[in-house]
């Protein structure tokens, strides 16, 4: 006895799925940036406001510049992208000094950098700071 073809319907089924899949996979993908910076530290320096807007001991998260800022001392500062290494969302907000990343829920110690919860597991790259006349700048020669 013959074999019945596939009917047309499922055939169109079958091709919808596999392509949404593929979409899915692809918005997913570390290599993807859609819709995201392409680069996740600045190119030119950038005015972050009043150093004191860092609380000593804390973090500020500068989401619009992409940034994420501690200060452990008086006086001293770090800087780190705050654009998630794993698929380039930009953290959402920080608990205490971990940065949570709204996308996949990676989280980023943000006095260090360091991934602390994946999918991520690449630290976020450090971002040269210096303090003057009482504002931040960061990125290049800051």
């Amino acid at each position: 006895m013959p074999a019945r073809p596939t009917p047309r319907r499922t055939v169109l089924k079958g091709v919808a799925v596999a392509g949404a899949a593929g979409f899915g996979v692809a918005a997913c993908s570390t290599e993807s940036k859609l819709g995201h910076a392409q680069e996740p530290t600045p190119t030119a320096p950038v005015d972050l406001g009043a150093a004191d807007a860092v609380p000593v001991g804390g973090a500020k998260l500068y989401r619009e510049e992409r940034l994420v800022v501690s200060c452990p001392a008086e006086g001293q500062y770090k800087a780190f992208s705050a654009q998630c290494t794993h698929a380039g969302c930009v953290l959402e907000k920080l608990d205490g000094n971990e940065g949570n990343c709204p996308c996949h829920g990676s989280r980023f110690d943000v006095t260090t950098g360091k991934a602390l919860k994946g999918p991520a597991t690449v630290p976020l790259p450090e971002v040269p700071i210096s303090a003057k006349d009482g504002r931040l700048v960061a990125g290049p020669d800051a």
